[in-house]
């Protein structure tokens, strides 16, 4: 278990302890633009998708699993929220996942060029207090993104400055990989990158978080 405490000096006594459910740096850099202190912690499970199970099914079961594995590692008497999430990209059906090198990546951008490919980013936020109104809330956050139809000497070379292998779908829009897209398509600009933080503002202020104290 790792744990990565935030930078933020925000004190809202009110409010619950917070904890991210991850150990991306891209879903800590989201979470903190809400200028909440919190803490991440890596959670251990298994994210290999089950047997018939559609994308937006997989999402939305790891992050409530990630959100339930930290669960189990606090002290029952801290009231605390949790937030899990979870993405996988989808094309003709098919679950886009993590490419973990060069070679699966260039598979992967090969296959989606020139077409659209939807990104289902899951939501979890667990509240751990016994007296809670919603103790868990969960959504799945649609983004529809067209890809340029680019050679494969193109592709190859953004992959060899971007090393994107650590991303569903080999692209982090909020970094080289904008040049590869030609449109996205969202109700929540910061689900693609792997946090949707208008949904989970929705989420903290149902749970009582205040923001602004």
């Amino acid at each position: 278990m790792t744990t990565h405490l935030s930078t933020q000096q925000a004190n809202i006594n009110s409010n619950p302890s917070l904890i991210l459910a991850s150990s991306s740096a891209y879903r800590r850099e989201l979470l903190s633009r809400l200028q909440l202190p919190f803490a991440s912690m890596s959670p251990d499970i298994d994210e290999t998708p089950l047997a018939a199970e559609t994308p937006p099914a997989t999402a939305l079961r790891l992050a409530r699993q990630k959100a339930e594995a930290i669960a189990t590692q606090l002290n029952q008497h801290e009231p605390t929220l949790i937030i899990g999430s979870d993405q996988v990209a989808t094309l003709d059906n098919l679950q886009i996942g993590k490419p973990g090198n060069h070679d699966n990546a260039l598979k992967q951008l090969q296959l989606m060029r020139g077409r659209e490919v939807v990104f289902h980013t899951a939501l979890c936020l667990l509240d751990t207090r016994t007296n809670a109104t919603n103790p868990l809330q969960i959504r799945d956050i649609e983004t529809v993104v067209r890809f340029r139809d680019l050679s494969d000497a193109e592709l190859d070379a953004y992959l060899r400055i971007e090393q994107p292998y650590d991303c569903a779908g080999s692209a982090k829009n909020e970094a080289l990989g904008i040049t590869i897209l030609s449109s996205i398509k969202s109700d929540d600009p910061s689900a693609l990158t792997g946090l949707p933080l208008i949904a989970l503002t929705d989420m903290l202020r149902n749970a009582g978080v205040s923001f602004y104290k």
